[in-house]
């Protein structure tokens, strides 16, 4: 259901993101320099509308709040929160099943572009990275730099951005631990989890049951918990002290990780800039080490 019409002729808002967008392109010649612009603003940036304040997406916009009351009323909506909830849901929403999209991709007449598709996508993804944490990045940063341990979790897909993070952030910090759970132990590995520790956990949909085991276990054990993920109302968001936010929009069959692991390189850099001159003692070392025992040709 998108819009449908009143006994007084009268439309309802739409109760989707994609009748939505279709009311804004439909109304948007109509519609006042300045709810152009709250309106663009709404379709280019999804992913802050959930987890931002209408002041704050009104800054960003460059229009007052008060325009953006008005648009919402404007679209049907009875105020500001319920145009969020459209955001919300569709954050919510599963994602098609792997199997259907490449069905639907086997049908495609323009499969030869595919190329030039997916590469204009993931560019706009990892653009995203930076509109979509410039708030939490730097207290995400404190955050792990102040803990004792840091532990990293990503299971199936979600795997290789995990690794990256501790790969790289093990170049010039020791006590960072992925988590495994090889042959059915992950829950021996959070017992070491403490109130002094930071646990990072790296997920999109559909949502990894680890995943939010490994969250649960941390808040229990009183450590920070950061979710690097594609909604912030996945479930390890909900659990998270920190959330990070990357999109997975695709072309393809398969949600893209190419924004996660643009994201995890991204917060090393933080870090690495956050610890300073003796992360770079730590990462000669490495180097060193790494070419003494072979390692590297």
């Amino acid at each position: 259901m998108s819009t449908s019409t009143t006994p007084s002729g009268q439309k309802t808002a739409p109760d989707n993101l994609e009748a939505l967008t279709a009311r804004i392109q439909r109304d948007f010649a109509d519609m006042t320099p300045q709810f152009q612009v709250g309106a663009r603003h709404l379709l280019d940036f999804p992913l802050d509308v959930p987890v931002a304040s209408m002041r704050k997406i009104a800054a960003q916009a460059g229009v007052q709040p008060a325009t953006l009351l008005r648009l919402a009323k404007l679209l049907g909506y009875a105020g500001w929160p319920e145009l969020k909830a459209v955001f919300v849901r569709s954050m919510q929403q599963n994602p098609k099943r792997y199997a259907d999209r490449a069905r639907e991709l086997l049908h495609d007449k323009n499969l030869h572009h595919a190329v030039g598709r997916i590469v204009a996508v993931q560019a706009d993804n990892i653009r995203l990275n930076e509109t979509s944490n410039a708030e939490n990045l730097p207290l995400t940063v404190k955050m792990l730099s102040k803990a004792q341990q840091v532990y990293v979790a990503g299971f199936r897909a979600s795997h290789a951005p995990a690794f990256l993070f501790q790969y790289q952030y093990r170049l010039f910090r020791p006590s960072v631990t992925l988590l495994r759970g090889d042959a059915g132990t992950l829950e021996m590995e959070w017992r070491a989890f403490t109130k002094n520790d930071a646990v990072v956990i790296i997920g999109f949909a559909p949502y990894s049951n680890e995943a939010l085991q490994v969250a649960r276990a941390a808040r229990r054990a009183g450590s920070r918990v950061l979710a690097i993920c594609d909604s912030a109302v996945a479930p390890i968001a909900l659990e998270a002290d920190c959330v990070l936010l990357f999109a997975t929009e695709t072309p393809s069959f398969f949600p893209s990780s190419a924004a996660a692991s643009a994201l995890v390189e991204l917060l090393i850099e933080q870090l690495l800039a956050k610890a300073g001159k003796q992360a770079i003692t730590r990462i000669e070392a490495a180097e060193d080490q790494l070419h003494q025992t072979g390692a590297y040709l």
